[in-house]
């Protein structure tokens, strides 16, 4: 049991480190857009702060950086600095160092796809950043990202260890959802006002685009794009691939798909279970009164109480 749990917990965090980088690269993508608007209103607006609080990385950002929130400043930080955990860098290479611990459970279109990647970063991190584009930097993150799910998804056998990597995969999304989402809340309008304003829909746009799902939302509310819509898709539509129902779903059902195979229902699936049934009976007018910021922190933080659950029963935390 002790060398399952191990090669679980490696596998657990494959699904995590690559989803991690793919939000690092969507979030950076938020903040590249909001800074392309002038700040006209007079009011306080920094994008490339609300980045680095919605990623969790402001405190190491400052130890760093020191109060020097710039561009270029937070593109090294949260794409090429190893001493980041978060950073596109370091989630690629602890991605690849799962991988190789449990080389023999991948498929070899899964590790050429996490090898190559490690390869085609340290390439990068030796260029010369006046040849790297910003948008060139995410983009080859989120294709990476998803040319290594695609081979998971297209090779993998459907036994624990696609489950656990699915598992690792969704919970990572689902926190990656709230603080994208959350994002919008970090870049502070100036007034009440703007609230609804171009600034306001714009932003919002934002969010949608680096989620890749602005036409996913159009085909599905058309019309005005609002909060609430915004809300309901990414929070409680079934339907969006990325949203915090869909994931918790997703996660519950490779839970039910371990109980089976090891013939034992434990409390992660208890717990997982209980998250589904929350978002099922919340609407978007209980998570406005709340606060939407507060519902995202509250569920950051029952995402982050699954994952430790999961540890507990399945992991032995050694691949983390």
């Amino acid at each position: 049991m002790t060398l399952l749990s191990r090669h679980a917990a490696n596998l657990f965090w494959i699904g995590r480190y690559v989803e991690r980088a793919d939000t690092v690269a969507r979030l950076f993508e938020v903040g590249s857009r909001n800074a392309l608007l002038p700040n006209t209103s007079g009011g306080y607006r920094n994008e490339w702060e609300s980045v680095l609080r919605a990623s969790g990385t402001s405190r190491g950002f400052a130890a760093k950086y020191g109060d020097d929130v710039r561009e270029r400043n937070v593109e090294s930080f949260l794409f090429f600095d190893s001493d980041n955990a978060s950073s596109v860098a370091s989630n690629i290479e602890n991605a690849r160092e799962n991988a190789r611990i449990v080389r023999t459970s991948l498929t070899s279109q899964t590790w050429d796809a996490l090898n190559n990647a490690h390869q085609e970063m340290r390439e990068l991190k030796r260029t010369e950043r006046s040849k790297l584009s910003m948008n060139d930097l995410i983009d080859w993150t989120l294709r990476t990202a998803s040319l290594i799910r695609g081979t998971i998804e297209d090779t993998q056998l459907r036994i624990d260890g696609y489950d656990f990597l699915n598992i690792g995969n969704y919970l990572e999304r689902a926190d990656s959802t709230a603080r994208l989402l959350d994002v919008k809340y970090f870049v502070l309008l100036p007034q009440v006002d703007f609230v609804g304003s171009g600034l306001d829909n714009y932003q919002w746009r934002t969010i949608l685009r680096a989620l890749s799902a602005h036409r996913a939302f159009s085909w599905a509310y058309g019309g005005e794009v609002t909060a609430a819509k915004i809300a309901d898709f990414l929070i409680l539509n079934r339907k969006a691939p990325r949203s915090l129902i869909t994931c918790a779903e997703e996660t519950c059902w490779h839970l039910d798909r371990l109980a089976r195979a090891y013939g034992n229902t434990t409390t992660a699936q208890t717990q997982a279970r209980l998250l589904v049934a929350n978002l099922s009976e919340i609407s978007v007018e209980d998570i406005f009164e709340e606060g939407l910021h507060e519902f995202l922190t509250r569920s950051i933080n029952e995402i982050s109480d699954l994952s430790a659950t999961i540890g507990d029963v399945y992991l032995s935390g050694e691949g983390r």
